[in-house]
């Protein structure tokens, strides 16, 4: 199985998917669903309850369900249930809510813009620049992010070719490269925005996301010219890469007399923009 994993917006809200190539179908976080549809402020009881209801009423619906790894909060990859679009709109009908139509609508489209999508890969950059602007961020803010997402990506090919596992490997070597040219790993740096769910890089600023971008970068350029055999050696290549960054940072502190890693989040970044 191929996977590609993907956040999908509905109504300002995140939803993570899996696209499984061979298959060609989409598997959807259901605790997400749940959250969605629900309001509830404890999405993953919800769903506990709801599974203990449908077994008791016989239905093979979460018998059917299967796991995949998704990445939670904290960055690290975890099994998560999950289920395709046909089981999705067969749970649905078990969840009382207004939006149960309109998701349902939702479902429908994003099918049917994976199909499109792989027929012309463009579309993607075209429909995540949409969402961003759709959630009140500014144009060159979504070029850049849409530039970090196709350096993550490289990167990660990069630790994939060297035998590095995704999840915990990959939370590691990323947990590197962010203390070494920030001073925070992931959670720290999180914490720092005052983040729960959220995506750390959405927060970033214009320069912090520039910065990331660099130390991404410039580690995977580093792996690939000094082809790390092990675990051991990608780590110390992630911290090379890191210094990069780090080196420019200290710079541009040292030139403007002011701290690039903030508090500041995408609220804050998107209320200053309004108010201009």
């Amino acid at each position: 199985m191929k996977e590609e994993g993907v956040i999908q917006i509905f109504e300002k809200k995140k939803v993570r998917t899996v696209w499984d190539e061979e298959q060609e179908k989409w598997y959807f976080s259901i605790i997400d669903v749940i959250q969605v549809l629900t309001d509830s402020l404890n999405a993953r009881k919800y769903w506990s309850v709801l599974k203990l209801r449908l077994k008791k009423e016989g239905s093979e619906l979460t018998t059917n369900c299967s796991q995949l790894k998704m990445q939670a909060t904290d960055g690290k990859y975890y099994k998560t249930d999950v289920a395709d679009t046909e089981q999705l709109f067969r749970l649905i009908q078990s969840i009382p809510s207004p939006k149960a139509e309109p998701f349902k609508l939702w479902l429908a489209q994003i099918a049917s813009e994976r199909l499109d999508e792989m027929q012309d890969p463009e579309i993607t950059i075209d429909r995540a620049l949409e969402q961003y602007m759709q959630l009140g961020y500014s144009e060159s803010w979504i070029n850049q992010r849409l530039k970090s997402i196709e350096i993550r990506n490289e990167l990660t090919r990069e630790w994939k070719n060297r035998g590095v596992k995704e999840g915990m490997e990959f939370a590691i070597l990323t947990d590197i490269i962010s203390k070494t040219w920030s001073g925070k790993t992931t959670k720290e740096y999180k914490i720092l925005k005052g983040l729960k769910k959220e995506n750390l890089r959405d927060n970033m600023s214009n320069t912090e996301l520039i910065l990331n971008m660099l130390a991404e970068a410039s580690t995977k350029d580093i792996s690939n010219a000094t082809k790390p055999e092990n675990f051991d050696e990608s780590r110390e290549v992630a911290k090379q890469g890191g210094n990069v960054a780090k080196v420019a940072l200290n710079e541009l502190e040292s030139k403007t007399g002011k701290k690039v890693v903030t508090s500041l989040n995408s609220k804050d970044f998107i209320e200053k923009r309004i108010e201009k």
